[in-house]
């Protein structure tokens, strides 16, 4: 487990609407459920499943901290399209993991081209999903009937 000081905390809850459908409950009012689904044949594939669903926190916090650098460095984005690839792979035993997410960042820029430089140094740093994917997640997992 991770020594880092707790700074922030929230929960959500997710419930089975049938088969492999999921509907993620988050933990604000304002913010709308969200449908997951598996893809064929395993489900129905009516929604994205949580590999889509971590491709695109990731491409979301990547470009979140490319206009938030920008923004404070003086020469904001006038705006940004992002594409995230991903690769599933199987591993030794067989289990379908991603094996690779490959983003590619397009903003659009504004004048103030060096100031691009010096955040494309720092940005991913600030990005919460894609470090914390990188180093790993300390997970713990229990099983508690009811």
């Amino acid at each position: 487990m991770s020594s880092a000081a707790k700074v922030a905390e929230f929960d959500l809850e997710i419930e089975q609407v049938d088969g492999y459908q999921f509907r993620v409950k988050f933990d604000k009012e304002q913010y709308a459920d969200l449908l997951l689904d598996e893809p064929h044949p395993l489900s129905s594939d009516v929604a994205p499943n949580a590999s889509r669903i971590l491709a695109a926190s990731i491409g979301n916090c990547l470009s979140a901290s490319l206009v938030f650098c920008m923004a404070r460095a003086g020469a904001p984005i006038e705006s940004i399209r992002t594409q995230v690839h991903v690769e599933l792979v199987r591993n030794q035993e067989r289990r379908l993991r991603v094996g690779q997410v490959a983003v590619k960042l397009m903003p659009k820029l504004g004048q103030d081209r060096a100031k691009y430089a010096k955040c494309l140094e720092t940005f991913e740093d600030f990005c919460v999903v894609t470090q914390s994917v990188r180093q790993g997640l300390d997970v713990t997992v229990s099983v508690e009937p009811v």
